[in-house]
């Protein structure tokens, strides 16, 4: 199962532009976020030799101005590649841990000054643009990361009377629902918002067919740890990425 939440993941957050290598998949969007900018080598490969794979990967990341990035979780194909790019000089960066919930036993939200949209839309980017300081460019491109993708998709916005104080955005494929930009407007931190928004992602994903949940936090988020441990979200794996800067 937990291979294929990993898979639900790149799902329910895309690339502008996928590249399947002989089992690798590479993926790419302008740079921006490391998940959409990434190679995930999941997937049974041939016996090609892997120095030289990890070289001709460098070859295509360079070619477009991007850095190297290897997504390294449990499921990597060849299960040594970590000590290999450990070896060629990446460095480990954003350990990060994956949750799960049950909705069953979830409890209701106690606010109701919240909107909701099933299509992402530009007032919420433009909210979400200002919790997490997005350039433009990285706005348009979440924007368009959000827009290819098929599943059902929720964009939610919290409000303190008509102020925002908390958005984040739920996609569900088959019964998992995935949480994705969980941020709360700095001013207004540390109140609850967080909490009371995620449980309106959740109420509505459970009245869509959900009845789990997961999510990806970097373990040095200590705030969004303590938010998910709250709510009983419990670790079921980790990740982290491999990074070569570009020369």
């Amino acid at each position: 199962m937990n291979k294929k939440i990993e898979e639900f993941s790149l799902n329910a957050w895309p690339a502008l532009q996928n590249f399947v290598y002989d089992g690798w998949l590479l993926r790419f969007a302008n740079g921006f976020t490391k998940r959409s900018n990434s190679i995930n080598p999941i997937y049974d490969a041939s016996e090609q030799n892997t120095q030289e794979k990890i070289q001709n990967c460098e070859t295509i990341y360079t070619s477009v101005g991007l850095d190297t990035i290897f997504k390294v979780t449990p499921f990597v194909i060849p299960k040594n590649i970590d000590s290999i790019l450990d070896k060629r000089g990446y460095d480990v960066v954003d350990l990060s841990s994956v949750q799960v919930i049950d909705l069953s036993a979830i409890e209701e939200p106690v606010t109701t000054n919240v909107n909701m949209k099933t299509e992402i839309n530009n007032e919420w980017i433009d909210i979400l643009s200002d919790f997490n300081n997005l350039s433009d460019s990285n706005a348009e491109i979440t924007k368009k990361l959000f827009s290819v993708s098929y599943l059902k998709k929720g964009f939610f916005t919290l409000y303190d009377n008509s102020v925002p104080v908390a958005c984040g955005a739920g996609v569900i494929e088959q019964n998992y629902v995935g949480l994705y930009d969980i941020v709360t407007n700095s001013r207004y931190r540390n109140r609850g918002y967080g909490r009371e928004l995620i449980l309106h992602i959740l109420k509505w994903a459970k009245v869509n067919g959900a009845s789990q949940s997961y999510l990806q936090v970097v373990k040095s988020n200590a705030p969004a740890l303590k938010l998910y441990e709250g709510l009983g979200y419990q670790e079921i794996y980790t990740y982290w990425y491999r990074h070569k800067k570009l020369l």
